[in-house]
């Protein structure tokens, strides 16, 4: 469900799928090919929020903002079922797990995985290609390679989903 705030109405390349249940509120923009699926709620109410190109933003998922901290999603990030991520930046490619919480002012660096559970306190900086697990999330290793393709093929997947579910 799209709902307007004030002047701000969301805005979606004509690709994207939304999920029944799902709400995306007030000023977030949506990058082709990505996905919004069952729950998941978008508030761009306080400032903006922008998703790239092929993410998908699973179920259950909250994304919100403050006043001085947009949302702002890079391309090809899949954000796990249930995370909320909340005023921050995610890099291309990034994966944040299932029931991790990405605080105000965090930067995830691009191709980074954010562990199931995790915690990414305000104004952390996790360095690209690097898995962060606990809480709070501290670096535990770089990604490999095997790693990275796992990371990929879900994007890909959720990317494939999308088309499917639009077709029913």
């Amino acid at each position: 469900m799209l709902l307007r705030y004030g002047q701000h109405m969301p805005k979606l390349h004509p690709s994207v799928y939304v999920a029944e249940g799902a709400k995306i509120i007030g000023n977030v923009q949506i990058g082709a090919d990505s996905s919004v699926w069952y729950n998941a709620v978008l508030r761009g109410d306080m400032a903006p929020i922008v998703i790239g190109k092929r993410c998908n933003i699973q179920d259950g998922t909250v994304g919100h903002v403050n006043t001085d901290e947009p949302l702002i999603v890079a391309d090809d990030v899949s954000v796990g079922h249930s995370a909320i991520i909340h005023g921050c930046t995610i890099g291309k490619g990034t994966l944040i797990g299932m029931g991790a919480i990405v605080l105000n002012g965090a930067e995830i660096g691009e191709y980074a995985l954010i562990g199931a559970g995790s915690i990414v306190t305000e104004n952390k900086k996790i360095p690209p290609y690097t898995l962060s697990l606990g809480s709070p999330a501290r670096v535990v290793r770089e990604l490999t390679d095997a790693d990275l393709q796992r990371m990929y093929r879900t994007t890909q997947n959720y990317v494939e989903k999308g088309k499917e579910y639009r077709m029913f």
